[in-house]
């Protein structure tokens, strides 16, 4: 890593000496060297770049060593990797025999120099996991060498692989000293700026520190510019300095250097443009041509897109350098800011930006030129050619998508496929052929990004654009891919059978293709998903009698996930299961995103039979086996995460629900929204004042509300979830509005009058009204009450309507649950009910969560069922249940169902009062001894090594378990139980 030179700079570090103290701090730079995770944010040209060289020249200086890469604007067509790509290029030119042993011991960081081959293919694809694993070691093995500072500059132009592996550095954190500082310009981040969601979701993960660059205030500019220029300026060139700098340590630079000059023009861009007018002719083309390259141009292609020979390019270019224009680097050449570079290209004339483009384009297609896919895309399109343009971007898809990032590839299969329409002559039966084809790409490479909606609407336009006329058999190619697309989706407004049948009604049975088994298995799966099982079984049996060798793997795999969901249904969910594991062993390494597909299947039949710790490991085996695709956020993987959750949630594994939901990437909104759905559960569970940053559910339900329409389980579980909090909080009002709006929405969107997911709403609900009404005047109870009744009724009809036509486990809890809440409710409105019928309904509602599995809902159910006791007089019972159940409270933190408990414990041997030790986990009791002596939570961090946030959380854990309100109260309590001891 010695010898990697960092960002050359020309001004001196004036009025940043805080924020270096505390970049370096928080680098783990100064004392003894350790980890550290940065992130640096600011305004262009606010001196971020210059901080972070500061920075380097400490961490040299220390004995560190340091490797710099940077993100480049590539016309939204980042290149996956390029800041990882660029340390490891310049690691191998500098320690060619190091990285050639890392390489050995981890053959997957190869692909960060192989690339793609002159095909667009890499020569083989890398697991994404392995190779996520694989950068880790590499740093990791790095950092015990020698500590080791790794700055990736620019990440506003990072592709999402980036991020993503950026992600997992945060995440994952280094145990050598090894240090990751992240710039970026904050003023680029618009409100759908990928990066501004990623990078708030860096910010709150542990042990990553954030540093925001100001403006330089007046006194600090002046002291730059008597850096920059150490002859005195007259007052009134001071102020025109200080007024148009604003603070920008750049524009101060650029203002500075035009002292003198016999004009000084307003705008920035006449500014940093009268630079170049002190250049000979030939270096200031060199500096148009090198302005519409991109971040870096090579000298070969520089001197083949201006014509000039070796001697005058190479004068003209040191010109250039020495103007400060250029900055000369082992590779190429950059200008010294990217700012200067956009004032450069925007003054070019509309003709000469085309003649730039096409002269680029004339010269990355010559043979043995370095290129990529997507920087030749942009220079074709920008020089009107079209032709060159769609075949760049299809072989930029291409790789895109055998680098494993498949939104990169459905942008750029999507710019194609827009070409398309100008270029492919569908009257042509080939060219017709090859734009189904790229279609069928887009749509696949949208759904394995998660971009559901995207993959609809393409299939869709496409199919409108098709002419009726046409080859049946590419019209059914269309079809086809329309329902498959269709199907990952609850709010289109497609018939899915009607198009899956009319894909079928084109393709002759005889002689049996390949493309007639897509079609028979995407029109049994869309009658199985309308519950059309006669007709859904006919065709599955009709697709898997036709021969193997058209029936490709996920062809395969879809006819018989329908037949086992159907079988399913039918009440055999032995069967199920049987067809699903033969399968598994079929597609297992084979056919990636068909073995997520069924292990995604085959974990939700265990969920319904209530084997939900089965059910958790086969979602998270499928989350997992997704990822590791470099397909997270793919329909079925993204699902089965979620899904994992919802399952932990139930299990009681409250800190797994919050690793699984966090989002902390440029997570699709699809996606997040289902994550933040289960996230929402647990804010409720704890109370929002004993969560950090539970305060913001209503900011979280306001994100995943738009979801609801794409799927309707997002609506259930966050509904299930904010009827809780609003009740919890004394809104009854909120929480029946809630609960009316999620099952007009479901209604809507599933099509049903009727669900089973109501159950369980209308049992939540009824719980709060059986809480809270009580007080409220008698007309407000009597309404309340009515409309619960009516509510009940509703649900009552929907029991057994779920996937099966037995009555599972969760259903049968939560109908039992509910008829219990209705005598509470009862009992609250003042309506005679008999106390034993009362007490018999908890405890058999108590009863079914202990079968089902779900540890919060028995534990809530058991303080009901307590109350019911004490309603009868049964004291020493009461006490019992609710002490038991108090335990299960504490262990999860659930603080609104601890204070339901504690009066209905005291008094209780088990009531945790006497000692509670068991509730608390052994870093729980290390930070409980800390919170005794009276630490700050920042103290406790630092004396535990763990960040100020976390340190936090573990606090409040301790307050919920031991009931105290107060750090004083939990100590004093801690001490009387002998916690302290």
């Amino acid at each position: 890593m010695a010898g990697m030179p960092t960002l050359p700079v020309t001004a001196p570090l004036t009025g940043r000496d805080t924020e270096l103290e505390a970049l370096t701090e928080a680098a783990g730079v100064t004392g003894a060297p350790r980890p550290g995770m940065v992130l640096v944010s600011g305004d262009a040209g606010i001196g971020k770049s210059r901080l972070l060289a500061a920075l380097a020249e400490r961490a040299d200086a220390a004995g560190w060593h340091v490797a710099t890469g940077h993100c480049i604007d590539l016309g939204g067509s980042p290149l996956p990797y390029l800041p990882f790509a660029e340390i490891a290029a310049r690691l191998q030119a500098s320690r060619p025999e190091l990285l050639e042993d890392l390489s050995r011991r981890w053959p997957a960081v190869r692909r960060l120099l192989d690339g793609p081959t002159e095909s667009g293919h890499p020569e083989e694809t890398v697991d994404r996991g392995s190779f996520f694993e694989s950068v880790y070691a590499v740093l990791d093995e790095l950092g015990r060498e020698a500590p080791l500072l790794v700055v990736l500059e620019d990440l506003h132009w990072a592709d999402r692989s980036t991020c993503d592996l950026v992600s997992y550095l945060f995440t994952r954190r280094f145990t050598a000293p090894v240090a990751l500082v992240v710039s970026y310009r904050s003023d680029d981040l618009h409100r759908r700026h990928p990066l501004r969601t990623i990078a708030a979701g860096w910010s709150r993960l542990p042990g990553v520190r954030r540093l925001e660059l100001g403006p330089l205030s007046d006194d600090q500019v002046r002291a730059l510019v008597q850096a920059l220029h150490p002859e005195p300026l007259t007052e009134t060139q001071l102020r025109t300095v200080l007024e148009r700098a604003e603070g920008n340590a750049f524009f101060t630079e650029e203002l500075v250097a035009a002292v003198g000059t016999e004009s000084m023009p307003r705008d920035l861009a006449g500014l940093l443009l009268m630079r170049l007018d002190h250049l000979e002719p030939d270096a200031a083309t060199v500096v148009r041509a090198a302005s519409a390259a991109g971040r870096q141009v090579s000298d070969r292609v520089l001197g083949a897109v201006t014509g000039l020979d070796a001697s005058r390019l190479e004068a003209a270019v040191r010109a250039a350098v020495e103007f400060h224009v250029l900055v000369a680097e082992d590779d190429g050449y950059r200008f010294r800011h990217s700012m200067l570079a956009e004032a450069v290209y925007d003054d070019l004339l509309p003709g000469e930006r085309r003649r730039l483009h096409a002269a680029y384009v004339n010269a990355l297609s010559r043979p043995g030129f370095n290129r990529t896919a997507a920087g030749l895309a942009r220079h074709a399109i920008a020089a009107e050619d079209h032709a060159t343009a769609y075949a760049a971007s299809v072989e930029a898809g291409d790789a895109a998508l055998a680098a494993q990032g498949p939104d990169e590839a459905a942008r750029h299969y999507a710019l194609a496929l827009d070409l398309a329409g100008d270029l492919l002559d569908t009257s042509h039966p080939q060219q017709l052929r090859e734009l189904v084809t790229l279609t069928e790409q887009t749509v696949a490479a949208a759904l394995a990004a998660g971009l559901v909606a995207r993959a609809e609407g393409i299939a869709a336009a496409q199919l409108r654009r098709f002419p009726r006329d046409a080859a049946v058999r590419e019209r059914a190619r269309l079809l086809v891919t329309l329902v498959e697309a269709v199907g990952m989706s609850d709010s289109s407004t497609v018939d899915l059978v009607a198009v899956a049948s009319e894909a079928v009604a084109l393709i002759p049975a005889e002689p049996p293709t390949a493309l007639r088994a897509r079609a028979v298995a995407s029109y049994a799966n869309a009658l199985s998903a309308h519950r059309n099982d006669p007709e859904a079984v006919r065709w599955v049996e009709e697709g898997l009698a036709m021969p193997p060798e058209v029936r490709t793997g996920a062809v395969n795999a879809v006819l018989h996930t329908a037949l086992a969901r159907v079988t399913e249904r039918g009440g055999d969910a032995a069967a199920s299961e049987r067809i699903l594991r033969e399968l598994l062993t079929v597609v297992h390494d084979n056919d990636g995103p068909a073995e997520v597909r069924v292990l995604y299947q085959l974990a939700g039949i265990e969920y319904e039979q209530g084997l939900l710790t089965a059910s958790l490991e086969t979602y998270l085996r499928a989350a997992d086996r997704s990822a590791a695709l470099g397909q997270p956020y793919a329909p079925y993987g993204a699902d089965a995460r979620v899904l994992a959750a919802l399952v932990a949630y139930q299990l009681g594994r409250w800190e797994q629900v919050l690793e699984l939901t966090a989002v902390t990437s440029g997570v699709p909104e699809l996606a997040a929204a289902g994550r933040l759905s289960i996230a929402l559960a647990v804010r409720a569970g704890r109370g929002p004042e004993t969560v950090r940053g539970a305060d913001d559910w209503p900011a979280l339900m306001a994100r995943v509300r738009p979801q609801w329409t794409t799927d309707g389980m997002l609506a259930i579980h966050s509904g299930a979830a904010a009827i809780d909090l609003h009740g919890d909080a004394g809104d009854l009002d909120r929480a029946v509005a809630l609960h009316t709006d999620v099952l007009a929405c479901i209604r809507q969107v599933w099509g049903l009058n009727d669900f089973q997911g109501q159950i369980r709403l209308t049992a939540l609900l009824v719980g709060q009204l059986g809480t809270h009404l009580a007080g409220r005047p008698a007309d407000q109870r009597g309404s309340f009450t009515a409309h619960a009744r009516d509510l009940a009724g509703r649900a009552e009809q929907a029991y057994g309507m779920g996937r099966r036509r037995d009555r599972g486990a969760e259903s049968n809890a939560w109908l039992l649950r509910l008829r219990a809440e209705m005598l509470r409710l009862g009992r609250a409105v003042g309506e005679p009910v008999d106390g034993r019928q009362h007490v018999d309904a908890w405890a058999a509602a108590v009863a079914a969560f202990e079968q089902y599995g779900h540890r919060f809902e028995r534990a809530r159910s058991a303080a009901r069922w307590a109350a019911a006791l004490r309603g009868t007089g049964d004291h020493a019972r009461a006490g019992e249940v609710a002490a038991a159940a108090l335990v299960v409270a504490q262990e999860l933190g659930a603080r609104p169902l601890i204070e339901e408990l504690r009066p209905l414990a005291r008094g209780h041997a088990s009531d945790g009062s006497s000692n509670g030790i068991e509730v608390l986990t052994p870093r729980e009791r290390e930070v409980l001894v800390l919170v005794a002596e009276g630490r700050s939570n920042r103290e406790i961090g630092e004396q535990l090594f763990v960040s100020t946030k976390t340190a936090s959380v573990h606090v409040s854990n301790i307050l919920a378990k031991l009931s105290a309100r107060s750090r004083t109260e939990a100590a004093s309590l801690a001490r009387r139980r002998g916690l302290l001891d």
